[in-house]
């Protein structure tokens, strides 16, 4: 019995290695075609410390599963989000409050600026050392310690 779970744990473990590989493989390759000149360009202003820019949009699942996690971050670090095809202003700070998120944010009404990015799938998060060099992009779900680290990481 006890080489039946210790057959199965490191099954689950191979799986779950697996998976994870896979899932940084397809974010790595869809962030490939994000647009960073212009989202430097145009939103980030020198603050002299690192910065997240995310962008999502209120009828996204995974940006939702994903939104504590950008919270966290903002107590922390600076951090701008982008809500894309969200709605008015009202209906995102409505969005926000009723799930405890007090972030910045840019309504991007039509997709406009997601367009010019070349945004395609969401969350897309960015990430800026202090000199506004990109030091990370990518696409999908990302952790609360993920997103610290490489803010972390960012900072040096």
């Amino acid at each position: 019995m006890k080489e039946k779970l210790k057959h199965y744990a490191k099954e689950i473990s191979l799986f779950i290695l697996v998976i994870t590989i896979f899932a940084n493989v397809i974010s790595i390759y869809k962030s490939q075609n994000l647009n960073n000149d212009v989202l430097s360009l145009q939103i980030i202003k020198p603050v002299n410390k690192p910065i997240l820019v995310h962008v999502w949009a209120v009828w996204c699942p995974i940006c939702k599963a994903e939104a504590d996690n950008i919270q966290r971050v903002s107590e922390y670090y600076a951090v701008i989000t982008i809500a894309v095809n969200s709605g008015d202003d009202t209906s995102i700070e409505k969005y926000m409050k009723e799930n405890n998120l007090d972030f910045k944010f840019i309504n991007d009404i039509n997709g406009k600026l997601a367009q010019e990015l070349n945004v395609n799938a969401y969350p897309s998060t960015f990430i800026y050392d202090k000199d506004r060099n990109l030091v990370f992009s990518e696409v999908g779900y990302t952790s609360s310690i993920g997103l610290f680290l490489r803010m972390i990481w960012s900072s040096f």
